[in-house]
Formats: C-alpha cells, structure tokens, sequence
C-alpha cells in the first residue's frame, strides 16, 4: 500500500508541475495588428480648403508645411461664391476660408486652426503655461492691429474693397504702427516670445507676406527685415505661390 500511495504522489505532483504556468512572455503583435503610424506618415489626415490669394489659407499651409506634414488642398472659388454655398457652409459656418479637415472635424478661423495644429502635431507652441499665454497674446494682437490694416490696403489695391482717402490715410497709419511694435519687439528678441518661433511668428508671417500689396516697405523697419529673412530661412519654408495652386490638389 505503501509504494502505491508514492506512486499517486509522484503522478500528483507531475500534473501540478505541468499545469503551473509558465513565466510570462511579451506577446507579440499578429501580422494584423500593426502600429499606429507617426502623424507626419498620415498623408490622407489633413485636407485644407482655401483660395489661393487668401493670406490665413497661407498661414495654414506653412503652419503643415514647416511641420512637413502633407495635405490635399481643395480649391474654393470665392470668385464664384462658393464659399457661400449649401455644401462648404457645412464644414465652415462662417462661409470663409481656410476651412481644414483633420478627419472627421473641420476648423474654422487661421489662428484657432494654428493653435489645434500645434497642440495635435506638438510644434511651434510655448513650452510652458505662461509661454503660451504670450503667444495667444500676440496672435490676438496680430489680427487685431496688423492684420486688419494690411488686409484691407492690399484688397482696395486689388479692387476687392473700395473706400476714399481719408480711410486709406488711416489704414496706412494703422498698418505703419504695428509695424514699429513689430520693429521694436524684434530689437529685444529674435523671435516673437524668445528665443524659438511659435505659432505667434507664422500667424505675424501670414501677414507681412503681403505687406508690399498693401502698399508698405518692410525694408525700411531692419529688424523686422531681419526676422522675416530668419523666418524665410526655416527648414520647411514655401512661398503662396508654392502652396496654393490654382486648383485643387489630392494626395
């Protein structure tokens, strides 16, 4: 009885053995599963409706741009009103451009689309609370101060906008005043908030671009001279010319 109570025993032990599991093992991912792909290889992600003339479509183009992130470009005829139209009115409510699709999401408004860009692609932001408080900061001010003289100087340029003299007269000063905050911001720092650009230094961009349409000569405020070459020279640069056709482009 004895040797038969061992063998029971030793069976025992010899099916617990078996049964006790093993040590863990990484489990690797099935020919299925494959790994999330790095936003700048989406190519499909983003798609930015605009007009080519449009100085906040630009912006937004060389925001993805100096991101080297790819877009499809579709082109809104506003010549033709078809940014007033059932079916653009539904993905930008404001019936302007740029509208940018990220998905299923359209966004609205240059600088707003500027900020989710840097939040969702993690570039040209403050680093900390209060950098980015300074930088919403100046963008606010760029649309108020500079942006809006020196758009409506280069549309009565082009025939777009028509009032007298008088208000051409303010316009010019308007413009001229922002441009001497800009001169003189630059002469205590290379880049709006210190010592990188940000979101603040494209959105400002967007604008002196067209500064010489609207009649004024950037050149004869040097240190903002020098910030726009510093800014022509960053890596992922285009010009209007190179980011917006004349018609629409997919990826």
């Amino acid at each position: 009885m004895a040797k038969v109570a061992k063998k029971v025993a030793k069976k025992a032990a010899a099916r617990k053995a078996v049964s006790k599991p093993s040590a863990r093992r990484p489990v690797k991912p099935s020919a299925r599963q494959k790994p999330e792909a790095p936003i700048s290889a989406n190519k499909e992600r983003f798609t930015l409706h605009g007009f080519a003339l449009s100085g906040p479509t630009y912006t937004v183009a060389l925001m993805l741009s100096l991101c080297r992130h790819p877009f499809s470009y579709i082109h809104v005829n506003l010549r033709e009103g078809a940014h007033k139209q059932p079916d653009y009115l539904v993905k930008n409510r404001y019936g302007q451009v740029p509208c940018l699709r990220d998905g299923q999401i359209f966004l609205s408004q240059s600088a707003a689309i500027l900020e989710y860009l840097a939040g969702k692609l993690g570039r040209f932001d403050g680093k900390t609370e209060f950098e980015q408080q300074r930088v919403r900061e100046w963008m606010f001010w760029i649309w108020d101060k500079l942006a809006a003289p020196i758009y409506r100087l280069r549309q009565r340029a082009r025939g777009l906008r028509q009032f007298g003299d008088e208000v051409k007269v303010m316009y010019d000063g308007e413009a001229r005043s922002a441009l001497m905050v800009l001169e003189q911001e630059f002469s205590k720092s290379e880049w709006l908030t210190g010592r990188k650009p940000t979101i603040a230094d494209i959105d400002a961009y967007g604008v002196i671009r067209y500064a010489a349409e609207a009649g004024l000569d950037v050149q004869a405020y040097p240190r903002l001279a020098e910030w726009k070459k510093r800014f022509e020279a960053l890596p992922g640069f285009a010009t209007p010319e190179q980011l917006l056709p004349l018609e629409s482009r997919l990826l």
